[in-house]
């Protein structure tokens, strides 16, 4: 069974950083992307960052954290962190990162695996 923890939230002043982590286990798995989501209160699941597993590519970020937000991993460790510049009050939500098994659009949702959750709150 493939588990997935988030680390590395917390609360932050806007314009500060934050540095998100995810770590898998579960024994091995053949994977296509890890991912990160977030979800605000009242609000739907919003796709942030993606990258690809095995190949290459560049990530794909959404246009809403584009130049603040990168995401990267380190396939030895088994890891994908996200690390976010220039946080907003509006970044305030609780941050998923996702596994993807299958070859498909990595902005979508359909993701196989989600990790429980880290909050981030971002004060004004």
């Amino acid at each position: 069974q493939v588990q997935l923890v988030e680390s590395g939230g917390g609360l932050v002043q806007a314009g500060g950083s934050l540095r998100l982590s995810c770590a898998a286990s579960g024994g091995t798995f053949n994977r296509y992307a890890m991912g990160w989501f977030r979800q605000a209160p009242g609000k739907e699941r919003e796709f942030l960052a993606a990258i690809r597993w095995w190949s290459g590519g560049n990530p794909y970020y959404a246009d809403s954290v584009k130049g603040r937000f990168t995401i990267s991993r380190d396939n030895a460790k088994n890891t994908v962190t996200l690390q976010m510049n220039l946080l907003k009050p509006e970044d305030t939500a609780v941050y998923y990162c996702a596994v993807r098994l299958r070859i498909g659009s990595l902005d979508s949702g359909d993701y196989d695996y989600w990790g429980q959750g880290t909050q981030v709150t971002v004060s004004s």
